[in-house]
């Protein structure tokens, strides 16, 4: 049996394990050992660090089982630790690094602050995450780069299982570079696209859809969700967007893809919905880091989706589980 302080220690612990793991990420060392083995001296060399310092980083990562020890003074990339180069497909090093990256890192360490005021501590400091981004290019590449790496395992996901036969045209709403939305196309030659968002963002979405080879079966519309929504679609796909904004402003954007749709329309919500029960979900994890960088923004339970669609003149009709804690909750117009 554990002791009672375990789960504690283990949280404790594990903010030295995410250390070494973000400066595996910012330095770049996974990408130095993808062709193999290198000594701690070498790597160091590669990556522009201290040795003995990075030599007790890689320790702390091959005891994580990322790296594993060859020889004396040698480390090489293990199943886990590939996926830390940048370089392939299923790449999580954007991911660690936008966590790890300071104004984040800022939230999170300011999370008891957030919740006396009832007002995220980021916020006070630097508006708004978009405003934030804004301000500052790298981390908004970054930024990038996550939403993609994250945006990928979901696409597929919603392709493959969601029936689109019916679907002859998806708006996605606020579909950024529109990855989920190409998947679908791909998938379901059958179906046509539109891809709304802000003004800034589209211009990269009409490259990203001509080097897909997907231009003639995808419009690019500049655009507010809480404005006017292009009218008429079979489907409206909003994916990680209901999670960032309060439930005042939930409604509201569910109610302009109301007056939008039509009355056999589909809604789709791609968000990790949370379980009622005390059990581990990584959606519990994602809510934490919601609270501490937005104000209102959080991660729902089925029951929470269902009274914000209620409000908007929805009504849910399924969820469907997806992969890594997502699901799909589709609504129909009431």
């Amino acid at each position: 049996m554990s002791h009672p302080t375990g789960p504690v220690w283990d949280a404790i612990c594990g903010i030295s394990r995410f250390a070494a793991l973000s400066t595996m990420a910012e330095l770049g060392c996974a990408d130095e050992l993808a062709d193999g083995p290198l000594g701690a001296e070498e790597l160091a060399v590669r990556c522009g660090a201290h040795a003995p310092s990075l030599r007790r980083v890689m320790r702390e990562l091959a005891s994580m089982g990322i790296v594993r020890s060859v020889g004396a003074d040698s480390f090489e990339l293990t199943e886990h630790g590939r996926t830390m180069r940048s370089d392939v497909p299923d790449s999580v090093r954007s991911a660690v690094r936008m966590i790890a990256e300071g104004g984040f890192w800022y939230a999170m360490g300011n999370l008891p602050e957030t919740v006396r005021q009832g007002r995220s501590a980021f916020v006070e400091k630097h508006g708004h995450l978009y405003e934030y981004l804004a301000a500052n290019p790298d981390s908004s590449r970054t930024f990038d780069d996550y939403m993609t790496a994250r945006a990928t395992p979901f696409a597929s996901a919603v392709a493959e299982r969601y029936d689109f036969s019916q679907v002859a045209t998806m708006v996605d709403v606020a579909g950024g570079k529109g990855h989920i939305l190409a998947e679908v196309l791909r998938a379901h030659p059958g179906t046509r696209g539109v891809l709304f968002d802000m003004e800034h963002v589209v211009g990269g979405a009409v490259e990203y859809f001509a080097a897909q080879g997907l231009a003639e079966r995808c419009e690019v519309v500049a655009g507010d969700f809480f404005g006017e929504i292009p009218q008429n679609a079979d489907a409206y796909l909003l994916a990680s967007i209901l999670h960032n904004w309060d439930d005042n402003d939930s409604v509201r954007i569910l109610r302009n893809i109301r007056e939008a749709i039509s009355e056999d329309g589909r809604l789709l919500i791609l968000e990790m919905v949370l379980p009622d029960e005390d059990v581990p979900h990584i959606g519990k994890d994602v809510d934490m880091r919601m609270l501490a960088i937005f104000d209102g923004g959080a991660e729902r339970t089925r029951a929470e989706y269902a009274a914000l669609l209620e409000k908007a003149g929805f009504t849910l009709n399924q969820v469907i589980p997806l992969t890594a804690g997502a699901s799909l909750v589709e609504a129909l117009p009431a």
